[in-house]
């Protein structure tokens, strides 16, 4: 069953992704508008949306759909889908090849499937709860890095939390030795902690859609994960500190030490 939805998310993925790509490829045709600080939305976020939620809405009926574009769906069956059409929207219709399709589901408060799919590079990261992490069907897993100073570590930054959030974190990261790394995409970022790339990454706040893939992505493939309620997490979001075992207790200090609280929701 599992295994039967991660391989439709994988399809679907791609699917989407083609859709995207076609719209990435004549971004002067696109109508782009703004929701807020570093908050972009296009016409290609609002139709791959679309397109996913009828793909859904085909194959499974009975799930609920939670889409950035278009909110939550509530479901009789139990389970969530959780979807960002195009992660890195910024990146997207500035022409930067650094986005991707997210997509998860979510059964009784856990992350059974994630997939973070980036078309431009032909890429699909993706994981079932206990099966394991995959990069195109090839096994990945978190680094082996147990310091700092060894590798890069990916720093989200939002407009939803305090400003200083980030810069504290930076601050912090680099005066341990370490090395930080942004690519405006942090489902992308995420996907990279977890294949090994980046050792670890962390944002004081993420939306559910883009970050449960991504966290359950590098579960399995060894990285370490912070504590989520996954039920809160889809209606409110989540901290997000995730990591190879080595530095992973490094990170949730800087986290800890930079963020400034959550607020109660």
């Amino acid at each position: 069953m599992v295994s039967e939805r991660l391989e439709f998310a994988v399809n679907l993925a791609h699917k989407a992704g083609e859709l995207g790509l076609e719209y990435f490829r004549r971004l002067d045709t696109l109508t782009i508008t703004q929701k807020g600080h570093q908050d972009l939305v296009s016409e290609a976020d609002r139709n791959v949306e679309t397109l996913i939620r009828e793909e859904l809405a085909k194959a499974y009926p009975d799930d609920g759909i939670l889409g950035e574009e278009h909110g939550m769906e509530e479901g009789a069956s139990g389970y969530t889908w959780v979807t960002d059409p195009i992660d890195g929207t910024a990146n997207f219709v500035a022409g930067i090849p650094q986005w991707c399709v997210i997509i998860a589901c979510v059964h009784q408060g856990q992350v059974i499937v994630g997939v973070i799919h980036d078309p431009v590079a032909g890429e699909t990261f993706k994981a079932a709860a206990g099966q394991g992490a995959f990069l195109n069907d090839k096994p990945i897993k978190a680094s082996d890095s147990e310091s700092l100073s060894n590798g890069s570590v990916g720093v989200g930054f939002n407009g939803r939390t305090a400003i200083t959030d980030a810069v504290n974190a930076v601050g912090a990261l680099v005066s341990k030795g370490g090395v930080f790394f942004r690519n405006a995409s942090g489902g992308l970022m995420l996907a990279y902690a977890a294949s090994g790339r980046l050792i670890g990454y962390i944002e004081s706040h993420m939306n559910a859609w883009d970050c449960l893939a991504g966290m359950l992505i590098t579960r399995e493939a060894g990285g370490v994960v912070m504590e989520q309620d996954i039920n809160h997490a889809l209606y409110h979001g989540a901290r997000v500190v995730v990591g190879a075992p080595g530095v992973f207790a490094d990170l949730k200090e800087i986290a800890d030490s930079s963020f400034a609280p959550l607020q109660a929701a």
